[in-house]
């Protein structure tokens, strides 16, 4: 029965990875990554312990916003490969037991895509409705716009027309009108096609803004009622093609608003979201030394339905953003991790990784890492996090940390055999230059961040509760120290719990804190080091943490037949 439990959900004790396929491996030689080049590195991502591979898009593009801007939903770039190579891709991940989800983006397109090209020929062309048009010179929307070094409004004027187009991104990148039911069947359609070729769910770009009905015709708004009602459309459909398929949402809103387009109690939207609101006051509480934002934030996370997650990340492959901060605070962060305006990215966010802006310590890095798969939800890591990859602030905006992956010591980090020149874009230099940070080095290191993410993946998974189970804040006396407790009532009998703890500041600290649950005598085991005690009388647990440490506390509660 176990079994049965989490495969249901695989999703609650998967452990995800991100990559550019056009920056992981480059197997031809032409100086782009390509899916054939993924395919030889899958068993190092078996071997790290991925259990879901999250593909960035693959697709036929215009390049304006490293293929965000699509012009062919049904495609695999030529650069890249083959429909044929992407079900080979498939079908070798999910021999080494590894899903495979992709990136869904249907908020817009290119301006290149067959279908804007019609809308914009004229005004009475059988397309023109697909997209969002007005007739009236917009107000300022300078406040709305999310690249505003590039656009100064979501509006364009279409000289051809004479009309406006919305297009809450690049200008190139024109919004998609989901009032539109022709709209609505051809994003059903994409989803059951990727379905039918093996993919286990959807990665979806920017939901906010998919949903909204900013320039949509209030006549229909009235008739179809709240947008939800279409994600919850899109949710069902793909449950009748894959019953286990996923939506993973971009939604980076308030837990208020989470709630809502997670599908409210009955939970029948997005089965994932990012939890972009503890993320933020992660980074925030690495710059004050002090958990307590952190504790705020999981204390005010809320209760979801059984099937839903949350999925806990360091950073994603934008800037990391902390628009959710406020003035103040994100100065804090600045101050702490990217002081240099050139770090900085739309005053709102880093184009930085976590191991440059920790000073490259390996005790902060290693905890970081450690606190991210404890957290409550879903780990996802993002390529090349596993070996401590920095950025390169020489590459324009975000693409900053979109750098090709760092295999050997060698020529281009061995991700290709092609002239420097012929690369997407360069590898950083300096400390973080792939002749000081690969994985071929990192490999037969026992002590490298690579083997230690490699544990932390088999401990997460060895911990259902983590991702299964309640979670509560525990209590204590040290500041600078993150305590809670993941505890999961398991099919067949039995309760399995553990106690993370993570110290936020450099100097040891102890803590004590209360089980009153747990009976006195009850042993204790460290799960990253050869050691174990007993909880005292009042179910208190005294446990001592170095200065940038953590435990995983596995307590051996009657029933918990799993090894330790």
């Amino acid at each position: 029965m176990l079994k049965t439990e989490t495969s249901d959900l695989w999703w609650k004790s998967a452990v995800v990875y991100c990559l550019d396929i056009q920056k992981f491996f480059d197997a031809d030689g032409d100086g782009t990554g390509d899916i054939t080049g993924l395919a030889q590195r899958i068993d190092y991502l078996a071997e790290l312990g991925v259990t879901c591979l999250w593909l960035m898009p693959f697709y036929p593009t215009d390049n304006r916003d490293d293929g965000y801007d699509i012009t062919d939903y049904y495609g695999v770039d030529p650069k890249l490969g083959t429909h044929g190579d992407f079900v080979e891709l498939v079908r070798t991940a999910k021999d080494r037991g590894m899903r495979v989800i992709v990136d869904l983006v249907v908020n817009h397109t290119s301006h290149k895509h067959p279908w804007f090209k019609a809308s914009r020929s004229s005004k009475d062309n059988p397309y023109r409705d697909w997209y969002v048009w007005r007739d009236t010179e917009p107000p300022d929307t300078s406040d709305k716009v999310v690249f505003p070094d590039a656009e100064d409004g979501i509006w364009t004027l279409d000289d051809k027309t004479g009309e406006w187009y919305l297009h809450n991104f690049y200008a190139e990148q024109p919004d998609l009108n989901i009032a539109n039911p022709a709209v609505q069947a051809e994003v059903a359609k994409i989803i059951g096609f990727w379905l039918q070729l093996g993919v286990d769910g959807f990665r979806v770009d920017a939901v906010p803004f998919f949903i909204e009905t900013v320039g949509i015709d209030a006549e229909w708004t009235a008739e179809y009622g709240d947008p939800h009602e279409y994600l919850r459309e899109l949710r069902a459909f793909m449950g009748r093609r894959r019953g286990d398929a996923i939506f993973l949402g971009e939604v980076n809103v308030t837990y208020d608003e989470q709630v809502k387009f997670f599908g409210g109690d009955e939970g029948d939207e997005l089965t994932m979201m990012f939890d972009f609101e503890l993320m933020q006051r992660m980074y925030l509480a690495l710059a004050r030394g002090s958990a307590a934002p952190m504790e705020k934030m999981l204390k005010k996370r809320p209760k979801l339905a059984r099937h839903n997650q949350f999925a806990n990340f360091v950073r994603n492959h934008d800037e990391l953003t902390l628009d959710k901060l406020t003035e103040s605070e994100r100065a804090e962060v600045f101050e702490a991790f990217g002081p240099d305006p050139d770090m900085q990215l739309f005053d709102r966010g880093l184009r930085r990784r976590l191991p440059p802006m920790l000073d490259g310590d390996p005790r902060r890095i290693k905890m970081v890492y450690s606190l991210m798969f404890s957290l409550p939800g879903t780990p996802v890591l993002f390529y090349g996090e596993e070996i401590g990859m920095g950025e390169n602030l020489d590459v324009p905006g975000r693409l900053a940390v979109r750098t090709p992956m760092q295999w050997t010591p060698g020529r281009n980090g061995g991700f290709s055999e092609a002239a420097p020149s012929r690369l997407p874009c360069s590898p950083p230099s300096g400390a973080y230059a792939p002749e000081h940070v690969n994985a071929e080095d990192q490999r037969s290191d026992p002590s490298s961040l690579l083997a230690f993410v490699g544990q932390l993946a088999r401990r997460y998974r060895e911990c259902p509760e983590v991702g299964m189970g309640d979670f509560e804040v525990l209590s204590h006396d040290a500041p600078s120290v993150l305590a809670h407790r993941c505890t999961w009532s398991q099919f067949g009998g039995g309760v399995a719990s553990s106690v993370l703890v993570h110290n936020l500041g450099p100097d040891a600290t102890e803590i004590t804190v209360e089980l009153p649950d747990v009976e006195e005598g009850t042993r204790v085991v460290d799960l990253f080091a050869d050691d174990e005690c007993e909880v005292e009388k009042g179910g208190r647990l005294t446990v001592t943490v170095p200065g940038y440490g953590h435990h995983w506390l596995r307590l051996l509660l009657p029933g918990d037949r799993r090894l330790h």
